[in-house]
């Protein structure tokens, strides 16, 4: 038995447009041109797909929030104290975002820039970018930052400051290409590396500090 694979609502409209303009297309009988805009539409179909991720339950799991490939993992000036992993999506990847941990929204801010191609280490500081702060239970921050890439032009985000997520839940998603940056504490444990790929929703990235649980215990 075949299971249909879900959808983000946001690819409807490029769906629907792009069945709209083949039958228009065939009706004017200009084959070539109809079955050019089926295809539009059935990759835009296969784009925005949204299927279902099985998300690991350990509570000190920082868990990746996009399908890719890490291409960095090391500190970041721009947020001391913290490590950086960079995932690149490109354009065959899932688009669809997740939270990284559970918790707490902080803090949703955008920022306005270029669409330098997403692979470059400077896209991460000079592109258009969405930061999304989170906290859990035991005030422990991950941030997540969907970046913007040369051929995508919209970032998507579901949140705003004072939400709660669960780990796994969908947060936003970036069309066409694009880049996820997730800053964790510098005393997690790591184990994403280099080269990898990851699956949103699923990958483990790395663990955060099980004293920081402890010693808030302790306090209460």
């Amino acid at each position: 038995m075949v299971t249909a694979v879900p959808l983000a609502r946001e690819g409807y409209p490029f769906i629907f447009i792009g069945l709209g303009l083949g039958y228009l297309s065939a009706l004017a009988g200009w084959s070539c041109l109809a079955v050019f805009w089926l295809l539009v539409s059935g990759f835009c179909g296969w784009f925005f797909r949204d299927p279902e991720r099985h998300t690991p339950a350990d509570p000190t799991a920082v868990i990746s929030p996009a399908d890719g490939k890490v291409i960095y993992v090391g500190p970041d000036s721009r947020f001391p104290g913290t490590i950086r992993i960079s995932i690149f999506m490109n354009v065959f990847n899932v688009h669809v975002n997740r939270a990284p941990i559970a918790g707490r929204v902080r803090e949703v801010r955008y920022h306005p820039g270029k669409f330098l191609s997403a692979d470059l280490d400077k896209a991460s500081e000079e592109n258009e970018r969405n930061t999304v702060v989170l906290v859990d239970e035991q005030e422990r921050q991950v941030i997540a930052v969907q970046v913007a890439g040369l051929i995508a032009r919209r970032i998507v985000c579901y949140l705003r400051a004072g939400d709660q997520v669960t780990k796994g839940q969908r947060i936003g998603l970036i069309r066409f290409g694009s880049r996820l940056e997730v800053y964790l504490p510098q005393d997690s444990r790591m184990v994403a590396v280099s080269g990898r790929r990851v699956t949103a929703g699923e990958t483990i990235l790395g663990y955060l500090n099980e004293n920081k649980e402890k010693e808030t215990a302790a306090q209460e």
